[in-house]
This record gives structure tokens, sequence and C-alpha cells, in this order.
């Protein structure tokens, strides 16, 4: 009886491509998660503004929702989506910094189609709104999973390595 062996490259790259899988699903549960949290975070959101809205200018009805929503999704990312614990301060402050970016993007590319279309209907304003609305959240995403809650492991000689980047390379 014969017994056939794989060449010793083949099983180390098959080992490179199951933490690759592995990565890839466990980068895509987190996305999952991040998406779903915002989702709720941002239909909730919708209600109160339309509830507060009866009895305070919708003015001041948005910011007042609009910074309550962000510091409870800032928090269910923090600790939920990317299991980094409570954000603090200035965890808060760079997630509102993505906000206010993601809201001249979506404001930006509105302004540009009013500018270039000025008769679009109902249909193709809330297209480009929400295609911006979806590149924004993507890059909200970037952000928040590598640079404001990325994950920090120890390294030898005292120094911090961002986990998040050391993964996404691997």
């Amino acid at each position: 009886m014969k017994t056939t062996t794989a060449p010793q490259g083949s099983a180390a790259r098959q080992g490179i491509s199951m933490n690759g899988l592995r990565l890839i699903r466990g980068q895509a549960a987190v996305f999952v998660r991040f998406a779903g949290l915002g989702s709720g975070v941002t239909l909730a959101a919708s209600a109160v503004l339309v509830l507060l809205s009866q009895w305070i200018p919708w003015v001041a009805a948005n910011a007042l929702t609009t910074a309550a929503s962000t510091v409870v999704a800032t928090e269910l990312h923090a600790r939920v989506s990317f299991g980094h614990g409570r954000p603090g301060l200035a965890g808060h402050l760079k997630s509102a910094a993505t906000v206010a970016a993601g809201w001249l993007v979506t404001s930006a590319a509105v302004g540009v189609l009013a500018e270039l279309h000025p008769d679009a209907g109902l249909v193709l304003q809330q297209t480009v709104y929400l295609s911006a609305t979806a590149l924004v959240g993507i890059g909200r995403y970037l952000v928040l999973r590598l640079a404001v809650f990325a994950e920090r492991t120890p390294r030898t000689g005292g120094s911090v390595r961002v986990r998040a980047a050391y993964d996404a390379a691997a």
C-alpha cells in the first residue's frame, strides 16, 4: 500500500489559506455586527426624530437625535462590533468626527446632483443619497476598525503594534 504525502510547501500554503479564510470570516462578522447595530440605531433615531419634532423645531430635534444616536452607536460599536470596551472621550470624539465627515460627503453628493440635474426626481435623489451613505458607512467602518477601535497587542521590546493592521496583512 502506497501512501501519498503532499509536498511541504503545499501544506504551508493550505495553512495560510485557512488562516486567511478565518480572518475574512472574522472580519465579515465584525462588519455585519457594525452594519446591523448602525442600522438599528439609525432607525431608532429616525423614530425619535419624528416624535421629538412634534414638540421642538425639526432642526433642534435633528441635532439632538444625531448627537444622542452618535453616542449610543459609538458605545455599541466599541463594545459589541469591535469588542474594544468603553470608548472613552477620545473614542467618542473621533467617532463623532467620522459622522461629521459622512454628513459632509452625503450633503455634497446631493448638492452636486442638484447642480448637475436640478430636475432630479425623488428616486434619483434617494439613489444618490443612499449610495453616498453606503460609501460613508464603509469608510466609517474602516476608520473605526483600523484607527479608533483597533486592537492593540503588546510586542516584544515594550512597543505596541496595531493588531487589526497586522491581521489585515496576514
